[in-house]
């Protein structure tokens, strides 16, 4: 069904609420904010009623794509469901109505549960101390970086390199010089992992640090991660980890017992918390003693059965936001591990299994450009499918709209050709994955059969096959039901 856009429903005049007359005098708006603020035309807001706007609203919601009414395989970003008892949690009006500049001594719950955290991180990490400051996780990246930087600045040194894999996030080598260091590139070998040969060639003095994510973006667990560990402390550098993919290995090995020096966990991922656009992240970072020193201040300390927060540390690299990260976040992820707690471990075997059940039924139909036992994802790719027929993965992706899934992530990681990168997470069940295996292998199987209706795919969606271009360059809300008829 057609849907207007609300502008089609506005009527002069009409309003959605008519408060009562006040009972106190008038005053003149221009008396409150000046004349010279007042604009001289009213805004080109719709006029539409009470009912209009909550139907109008209440379609809109029914129309998003949520983890609560289907499956996202999205690689690279763990999208599991959100447990509803966290949700209760964080509504709990002791956290969610307290403001964040409330005096430690009126606050102690808050920082209870902070410390509390701390001390659950710190074991899963196999690190020494955590901050809650960074906002998600490429602030947590940069975070790390500036720790690194002060302590070799600290030990007098002037390192201005850092190393960063061809497989890594795009936001590592973003990070890196947002930092002001220069980043240097090293290949993946035939088997995925980060070239051992290669490493050693750029490991010098210069070298500030490694920033790995295992396991890493092809969804494949670095083998020879403490030989990695070797080379770069060898130089005289520190071990970064990108933990976005920490949802893989809870409760089996620990990062601070694989030779890193600092690592960031996206908790809005990992432990259950909403995520991208059904809400804020949160990025803490974990450090080994090495770099407590040069913790953001203030850091949340106990003394006895009291909690303060400790801002006379002289090394640190200072404030990186106002507070203590997304709060709220917070307060999800303590309730996902008590929850979970010693069964942690089985959230990242059943993921693993997920991962490779799916991986085993869609290997046939796809080509896999590294054939080894995945982690919690896979990538994939449609390289056949482009030569063979001319279909583009993205066609693939648009194609599976049809059958009711949303599409996994398209094109990377950037080193594998039409790249399709899936992650089914634990919270799946394998009758889920099968209806999934069974929808792609379908769009497979068009590609030979009937390729034009995957090239111009989606067709059963709200809004059909659209000119990614032109939808980029030249944006438009306000075309009417007519205008959308004829296009």
């Amino acid at each position: 069904m057609t849907m207007p856009v609300i502008f089609e429903r506005s009527v002069p005049g009409r309003i959605a609420s008519a408060p009562p007359a006040p009972d106190v005098p008038d005053v003149p708006l221009e008396a409150i904010v000046g004349e010279e603020h007042i604009r001289s035309t009213p805004p080109a807001l719709p006029e539409v009623s009470e009912l209009d706007l909550v139907r109008h609203y209440t379609r809109l919601s029914q129309r998003n794509y949520a983890v609560d009414t289907g499956f996202y395989p999205l690689g690279s970003c763990t999208m599991k469901y959100n447990p509803k008892v966290n949700e209760d949690a964080a509504r709990l009006s002791g956290f969610a109505r307290l403001h964040p500049n409330t005096p430690a001594p009126l606050a102690q719950g808050a920082l209870e549960l902070l410390w509390r955290l701390e001390q659950m991180l710190c074991e899963i990490s196999g690190m020494d101390r955590v901050t809650f400051q960074p906002s998600a996780g490429a602030h947590g990246e940069m975070t790390a970086l500036m720790m690194i930087r002060a302590c070799l600045e600290d030990r007098g040194e002037h390192r201005t390199r850092v190393i960063v894999p061809d497989s890594a996030h795009g936001t590592n080598p973003s990070s890196a010089a947002m930092c002001g260091f220069e980043v240097v590139t090293v290949r993946s070998d035939e088997r995925g992992n980060i070239d051992h040969a290669a490493l050693r060639r750029a490991a010098d003095g210069s070298v500030a640090a490694l920033m790995l994510t295992n396991p890493n973006t092809l969804g494949l667990f670095e083998e020879g991660v403490c030989e990695v560990a070797e080379i770069v402390h060898g130089c005289g550098g520190l071990m970064y980890l990108d933990g976005a993919n920490f949802n893989a290995m809870l409760g089996i090995t620990r990062p601070g017992d694989q030779g890193f020096d600092v690592m960031h966990m996206n908790v809005h991922k990992t432990f259950g918390t909403p995520h991208g656009g059904g809400g804020p992240g949160a990025g803490p970072v974990a450090v080994k003693r090495l770099l407590e020193p040069y913790l953001p201040a203030p850091t949340v300390e106990r003394e006895g059965d009291r909690f303060l927060l400790d801002g006379d540390r002289p090394k640190s690299i200072g404030r990186v936001r106002a507070f203590n990260g997304n709060f709220g976040i917070f307060v999800r992820t303590y309730a996902y591990l008590l929850a979970y707690g010693p069964l942690l471990r089985q959230v990242s075997e059943a993921a693993v299994l997920n991962a490779n059940y799916l991986l085993a039924l869609l290997r046939p139909y796809f080509d896999l450009p590294y054939d080894r036992r995945c982690m919690h994802e896979f990538v994939l790719s449609g390289r056949r499918q482009k030569e063979q027929y001319g279909i583009r993965t993205l066609e693939m992706a648009k194609r599976l709209l049809d059958y009711g899934f949303h599409a996994p992530t398209v094109y990377f990681p950037l080193i594998v050709d039409e790249a399709i990168m899936i992650e089914p997470t634990e919270t799946e069940s394998r009758q889920t994955l099968d209806e999934f295996a069974d929808a792609l292998i379908r769009v497979a199987g068009e590609c030979a059969t009937d390729a034009e209706t995957v090239r111009n795919a989606p067709h059963r969606t709200v809004v059909t096959r659209l000119d990614e271009v032109s939808a980029a360059r030249k944006l438009n809300l306000r075309y009417t039901a007519a205008e959308r008829r004829g296009s």
